[in-house]
């Protein structure tokens, strides 16, 4: 297996902290699905591997333990780690300690699903990153399985079983795409719901019952569309907010005509979006 790393060819740049990324759109009916390899969205934290460090996709260094990390390759390697469905937030307490726990971190799965300095097309890169995580023989490391749907019927069925069974969603990645590192239609998430990332501009002040707390924030789109986001949050959410200049994600049902996202409510903090 020959990289653009082992050959000295010069690919995507991650000179900077915050890593280069392939980005998804989301999925709308009517996309050639035979086009793509389909697997499932996993619900923990974005993780790269720059061929000496761990960064989460914000550029944060991910202090994991030596162990977790031993004799990975020179081969930057893009994935998700992840506990499990539906613990979220327990992947979260592991990855973002300053002093791992490795009792925590033995929990912890590296998903690796693609190849970023590899050449050829995402195809190629399949069997290329299945080979290297072979080679690798870490069980904390695993390669995300892909397979192929022809229809959005079956597309919705298979969307449809995977939440049930406490997935977050699915992924769509063009075969005959190149690691290109910005948002396109190459790759495209499936979920029951959109969702996206706001940054946090303010605390606007509760009312009524949530009088002396927070009632709403204010929150910022990469695009720069602003608007306040006051559902979805907890009693200690309410009390103790998102910091200033931190990145939420957010769900909602399209957007109005000035762009700001209808129904919008508050998922959770997202520490590892892109800033």
């Amino acid at each position: 297996m020959l990289s653009l790393v082992a050959a000295g060819v010069s690919g995507p740049s991650w000179a900077g902290d915050v890593p280069s990324l392939m980005l998804a759109n989301v999925y709308r009916p009517g996309v050639p699905l035979g086009d793509y390899w389909l697997s499932e969205k996993y619900d923990g934290l974005r993780g790269f591997w720059d061929g000496r460090r761990l960064l989460t996709r914000g550029g944060d260094v991910i202090a994991a333990p030596a162990w977790f990390t031993a004799g990975w390759p020179a081969e930057p390697m893009d994935g998700e780690l992840w506990i499990g469905r539906g613990r979220f937030e327990e992947t979260l307490s592991a990855v973002r300690r300053q002093t791992p726990d490795d009792n925590a971190w033995r929990k912890v799965r590296f998903m690796v699903f693609d190849l970023p300095a590899q050449p050829g097309r995402f195809t190629e890169r399949i069997q290329a990153y299945q080979t290297l995580v072979l080679q690798l023989d870490r069980p904390w490391v695993q390669a995300v399985a892909q397979e192929r749907v022809s229809s959005h019927a079956e597309l919705m069925a298979r969307l449809d079983h995977t939440v049930k069974n406490g997935g977050e969603g699915l992924m769509l990645h063009r075969g005959d795409s190149l690691y290109r590192a910005k948002r396109t239609g190459d790759l495209l998430k499936v979920k029951t719901h959109e969702d996206a990332e706001a940054r946090v501009l303010q605390h606007l002040p509760g009312q009524g019952r949530h009088t002396g707390r927070m009632g709403a924030l204010l929150v910022e789109t990469p695009d720069g569309v602003r608007f306040r986001l006051g559902n979805g949050f907890t009693d200690a959410q309410r009390d103790h907010p998102p910091a200033l200049g931190e990145w939420v994600t957010y769900r909602f049902r399209g957007v109005n005509e000035s762009g700001v996202p209808r129904f919008a409510s508050f998922l959770r903090v997202r520490p590892d979006a892109l800033r």
